[in-house]
């Protein structure tokens, strides 16, 4: 069942058939088929896709007669973006699908033509962060470029239907629900911007808000001190979501917005030209899990389970219950969710006046990608290494030693750690982290750095066969093994980062609000000993292991199972695992009993040798053959 609820216009999509067109408070979404799998994203603009776990996606058409979900006809798929009237697709396989006004590149479905008229208008195509950087670090920029939003000038180049090269070296793009400007981060940090700024929502500063197109891509002063986290676009404005980077102070988030403000998110009561910090006791002691802008309103959840708005609300996508506008933040009233507990797995979407609030906690298929997320979780670090200016970086060791170079002598394994720490002795904290998130993300980011790190990591090598080799090796790494799971009386350790890694229950168990890490003993005595064999052996290999009969009534606990500790999200599935595995146990079965039953002869007697061949060496009596005649007739 997926956790989902919505607000705002309901039409152009419609969502919710048989209701008003302003849907004015959180509302559950009702999928039309409740049996789809988690959903892993929602992007909304002028349509609406859902993107499942399962890597499968549905489409709600920018149509006001299109009241059913359209099913995209692409497998395999890894992310998705819409904007306005534009939307993109990528695939595991690193394939982009796209379509949109000025756009001829892959297109998965033929877009209609758009009637001709003076007064249409074109729309700048932009794809979020990992979608047009390839391996190389390069952006690209596709569409439209009426508001010079590619970073050229608009006379001599006003679209492109292919990609064109933007900038090297980048680090992120951010855009958002804004099809006129963008913004990217290179790899060192420095912040650019291009395209329409008649609002001042590049954050360039008063002296340029009278430049209404910058052709060109411009570096942005006086961004605020941290780290960018996000920045997302408006129709007038654009926030920015930082973290503090000091790593002896508890990690924290701040907003801040340029822009013009009337019937706006900016969440003040005057213009901004540069980057300034919003600031409301409402998130002020909190922390900032997710933001998401509209094209005239903004939404952000904390930590504490608050959900916050500020901006227009003619449609009611703010969820305040009215349709009055809020110019400066305002908290809405949020209904009781699934995982109230796991405040952290949900995310917001905001559209064309629309608002999508959905849990979807991180994949389980891609074990990279937790440990990403993992690095940024200090509570679990145990080992410390020092840049060349004596600044610490944490880390965990149980993921370094999934990546660095396995060998059977563990003496080997703390040699390869001693010689990162002697490289990360010499690197700045940038280079340092950028050496950490190769490491992690098991993807080479900067191949300078990569050169020097490559003989004592492995990137080849997937996280579950190094995981199963800790299974396997019972000794090594016994330190690390820091959680108690009991079971009839007897007691197994397991590493707390991979019961994260493949268990809701625990991840919210252990990266809840309150970082509570003490040894929590969980019973498992209803499980039998083939269950628990099972379960044990799944959890460290994503594999079902080998030489154990799968019974029903096996079937039946590990479901239990599987419910109780939400172990569901997985990929592949521990239960699709289960049944395919009984499935072809059955066959194998019976396939062994049809052999057995040919090859013995109290359960299908031998045929009995033909003796027409013994005749035809004999000669025959004419007497015979007239009896056998007369027989005949």
């Amino acid at each position: 069942m997926n956790d989902c609820l919505f607000c705002g216009q309901n039409e152009k999509p419609i969502f919710f058939q048989e209701k008003s067109i302003m849907i004015k408070k959180l509302m559950k979404f009702p999928f039309e088929n409740e049996n789809e799998k988690q959903i892993k994203q929602i992007s909304t603009g002028s349509s609406t896709i859902f993107l499942f776990e399962n890597g499968k996606a549905i489409e709600y058409l920018y149509e006001n007669s299109f009241q059913k979900p359209h099913k995209i006809q692409i497998e395999n798929i890894q992310k998705v973006t819409v904007s306005y009237k534009n939307e993109a697709i990528l695939t595991k396989e690193g394939n982009v699908f796209a379509k949109g006004k000025d756009i001829n590149t892959d297109i998965y479905k033929k877009p209609k033509k758009p009637k001709k008229s003076k007064k249409s208008k074109k729309y700048c195509f932009w794809i979020s962060f990992n979608l047009l950087i390839n391996f190389k670090s390069n952006a690209y920029g596709i569409g439209s470029n009426q508001y010079e939003q590619l970073g050229f000038d608009s006379k001599t180049l006003p679209k492109t239907k292919k990609p064109i090269l933007m900038m090297k070296n980048v680090s992120k793009i951010f855009s958002g629900n804004s099809s006129k400007n963008v913004f990217l981060l290179n790899s060192n940090q420095e912040l650019f911007g291009c395209g329409y700024n008649s609002s001042g929502q590049l954050g360039l500063g008063e002296s340029t808000r009278e430049e209404t197109k910058i052709n060109k891509l411009t570096k942005i002063q006086n961004i605020p001190k941290g780290k960018i986290i996000d920045i997302q676009c408006g129709s007038a404005y654009s926030i920015m979501l930082t973290e503090n980077e000091n790593q002896n102070q508890n990690p924290k988030r701040k907003l801040y917005s340029c822009g013009y403000y009337s019937n706006n998110g900016l969440g003040k009561n005057e213009n901004t030209y540069e980057f300034t910090e919003i600031k409301s006791s409402l998130f002020d002691n909190d922390y900032i899990l997710d933001i998401s802008v509209g094209i005239f309103e903004t939404l952000i959840l904390t930590i504490k389970g608050k959900l916050i708005a500020f901006g227009q609300n003619y449609f009611g996508q703010l969820g305040t219950g009215d349709t009055k506008n809020q110019k400066i933040p305002i908290q809405i009233e949020l209904p009781k969710l699934r995982f109230n507990e796991d405040i952290s797995n949900y995310h917001i979407s905001c559209g064309n006046q629309r608002t999508f609030l959905y849990y979807s906690p991180p994949s389980f298929s891609n074990l990279e990608e937790d440990l990403i997320k993992l690095f940024e979780r200090k509570e679990f670090c145990d080992i410390s290494f020092k840049t060349e200016n004596g600044e610490i970086i944490e880390a965990h060791k149980l993921i370094l030693e999934y990546r660095l170079n396995q060998n059977q002598n563990q003496n080997q394994n703390q040699n390869q750690i001693e010689k990162l720490q002697e490289i990360i002795s010499k690197k700045s904290i940038k280079e340092s982290n950028q050496i950490f998130e190769m490491i992690y993300s098991n993807r080479i980011i900067n191949s300078k750095l990569y050169y020097e790190i490559k003989e004592i990591i492995n990137l080849n090598e997937k996280i579950e066969e190094t995981i199963k080799r800790i299974y396997l090796n019972e000794n090594e790494n016994e330190n690390e093994k820091d959680f108690i799971i009991e079971r009839k009386e007897k007691q197994y350790k397991f590493p707390k980062l991979i019961l994260i890694m493949r268990s809701e229950l625990y991840r919210g168990m252990f990266l809840s609000v309150t970082n509570d890490t003490s040894n929590k003993v969980t019973d498992y005595s209803e499980l039998s000993d083939k269950s628990f064999q099972i379960f044990e052996y799944w959890i460290y290999s994503n594999q079902i292991k080998n030489g154990i009969q799968i019974t029903k009534e096996i079937i039946d606990e590990i479901k239990t199972g599987i419910d109780y500790f939400q172990l569901n999200q997985t990929n592949p599935n521990l239960f699709d695992l289960l049944i395919k595995k009984f499935k072809n146990q059955n066959q194998n079965q019976n396939q062994n009993q049809n052999q057995n039953q040919n090859q013995n002869p109290k359960s299908k007697p031998k045929p009995k040798p033909k003796r027409k061949s013994k005749f035809k060496k004999k000669k025959i009596k004419p007497k015979k053959n007239q009896n056998r005649n007369s027989n005949q007739n």
